[in-house]
């Protein structure tokens, strides 16, 4: 590895520890790792949209079924009889409600994915998370202007002493 492998912390660099590229790490590793955390984070995305899709199909399933007594106290039977037969309560997909397949989701792929992202950034990055974005940060602020600090100095987690 070369020094040209290695970014240099611009001189007013004030990001924290744990934002900061170990020694020794190269901008292909760096670069690596981030596209990891932007493929894990569209995983992240697209378990809430799973959440989404659980919480919105168990609204309809509910509002269904509040339409059934409706239909029952309005005279028409055979239509409610239908709807609480054929579909009140019926699974998304097979032997499955959707509480199951978020579950299952969570278990599988999701569990995985989330155990070899932390694995890579241990074994290559010291568990540090975010350094891609965290350069980036450091590239495009510009240093001076009040809306581009480093870190907050609100006293937060993320604030320097």
């Amino acid at each position: 590895m070369t020094s040209e492998d290695e970014a240099k912390e611009p001189e007013d660099s004030r990001q924290l520890p744990e934002h900061t590229r170990p020694e020794g790490v190269s901008d292909a590793t760096v670069e690596a790792l981030g596209k990891i955390s932007e493929s894990f984070e569209a995983v992240e995305e697209a378990r809430g949209l799973l959440y989404a899709f659980h919480r919105r199909t168990g609204t309809a399933d509910l509002a269904l079924g509040e339409a059934v007594d409706l239909l029952r106290h309005a005279g028409h039977e055979e239509v409610a009889a239908r709807l609480e037969r054929d579909l009140l309560g019926q699974n998304m997909l097979r032997g499955r409600w959707t509480f199951q397949i978020v579950e299952e989701y969570d278990a599988t792929y999701y569990a995985k994915f989330k155990e070899l992202e932390e694995q890579a950034r241990e074994e290559l990055m010291e568990g540090r998370r975010h350094i891609y974005e965290a350069e980036m940060k450091e590239r495009e602020r510009t240093r001076g202007h009040p809306d581009h600090e480093p870190v907050p100095d609100d006293g937060g987690p993320q604030s320097r002493g």
